[in-house]
């Protein structure tokens, strides 16, 4: 006569999961659940953020700053004074296209062009003192709604999502650095 197969441990559900985050014990329990499939993470985050754009997106009140007009101004906020050829590359746009958007966050004085040291024939992108006001304005309003969503979460979501925060602070970084496809070797 053979003995039953002992029952399996059951795996913990996501709320114990967050009830521990931040501990060495979520990298076990992770492990023997199989979530670190870098496919089941990809578009497990993939829905979450599909879901959360909405939110980040909203605007309280109507205006002319569109995400992709956002962007520009995210990118030209982060790294300074840009040619618009660099700006299209870090936005992962086409050229004539960022060269419009320019042309229109000029008019609207969101941004200032200035003679390129290094060259004078090109002119570099900068914000405005404008544009930096409407940039952090909006950041202000998305963190503000952001925030009131992150409030209804338990505190055991809350502890895991700030425990995420490194891991998703580093897969942004490297999303900027390679906006395209990654190089071989990556």
């Amino acid at each position: 006569m053979t003995e039953p197969a002992p029952a399996p441990a059951p795996d913990p559900d996501s709320a114990e999961i967050a009830e521990i985050a931040g501990t060495a014990e979520v990298a076990e329990i992770t492990d023997a659940m199989g979530v670190t499939e870098a496919a089941e993470i990809a578009g497990r985050l993939r829905l979450a953020i599909q879901h959360l754009l909405p939110v980040l997106r909203a605007r309280s009140a109507p205006g002319d700053l569109t995400p992709s007009r956002q962007a520009a101004l995210a990118a030209l906020a982060a790294h300074g004074p840009l040619r618009i050829s660099e700006l299209a590359a870090r936005m992962g746009v086409a050229l004539s296209t960022v060269s419009r958007m320019v042309d229109l966050l000029d008019s609207i004085g969101w941004i200032a062009r200035h003679p390129d040291p290094q060259d004078q024939r090109a002119s570099l992108v900068a914000l405005s003192r404008t544009g930096e006001t409407v940039l952090e304005t909006r950041r202000g309003e998305t963190a503000a709604r952001l925030a009131e969503r992150i409030a209804l979460l338990t505190d055991g979501e809350q502890r895991a999502l700030y425990a995420a925060l490194p891991a998703l602070e580093a897969l942004s970084e490297r999303a900027a650095t390679y906006p395209g496809e990654l190089p071989r070797g990556i």
